[in-house]
Parts: structure tokens; sequence; C-alpha cells
């Protein structure tokens, strides 16, 4: 149960870091710390959970990690082709959606 939990909140640390990461350009400063700043979240949340370093959970952590990254990127694709506001955060977009509504 505590990989379930682990890899959700894994996948949901990711998806606004993916958003970031879609508005900056490749290979830049930006870019590698929207893929490396999760890391410890997702350490300190497999801490929390007693979940360990087993060598079963890795797949199933890494591949909730790269998901949330890929889904973030999706997101921010979809809301550009929409031709909402974007910028590099996803909260303020959110906010500034609800806001004009």
């Amino acid at each position: 149960m505590n990989l379930i939990i682990v890899s959700l909140l894994t996948f949901l640390i990711n998806i606004p870091f993916g958003y970031w990461r879609a508005n900056v350009r490749k290979r830049s400063l930006q870019w590698i710390l929207a893929i490396h700043m999760p890391v410890p979240f997702v350490v300190f949340v497999r801490f929390y959970y007693e979940l360990g370093f087993e060598l079963y959970t890795y797949p199933i952590v890494v591949a909730a990690f790269f998901l949330g990254q890929f889904a973030g990127v999706k997101y921010f694709s979809y809301r550009k082709n929409l031709q909402m506001l974007n910028s590099s955060c996803l909260v303020m977009d959110l906010y500034k959606s609800f806001k004009s509504e």
C-alpha cells in the first residue's frame, strides 16, 4: 500500500515541474533544475512512508517520476494549443484561469 501512495505522490509532485520544464530551453539551468528539484521531495516521501530503497520499488517510483514530468509537459502543450495564458508556473496559470472566469 505504501508503494502505491509513494508512487502517486511522486507522480503529483512532478506535474508542476514537468510543466515548468516544457516552457524553458532544453539543457538550460532551469531545465536541469526542473528535472532534479523534485528528487529530494521523492526521497523524503520514501522515508516518511518507510518504503526504503528496495530494488523492486525503483521501477515503479522512477516510472511515476517520469510519467509526472510527461503529464506536466502534455498539460502545458494542451494549454498552449488552447491559447491560454502560459508562464512557467502551473499554479499561477491555474490561478489566472480561475480568476478570469
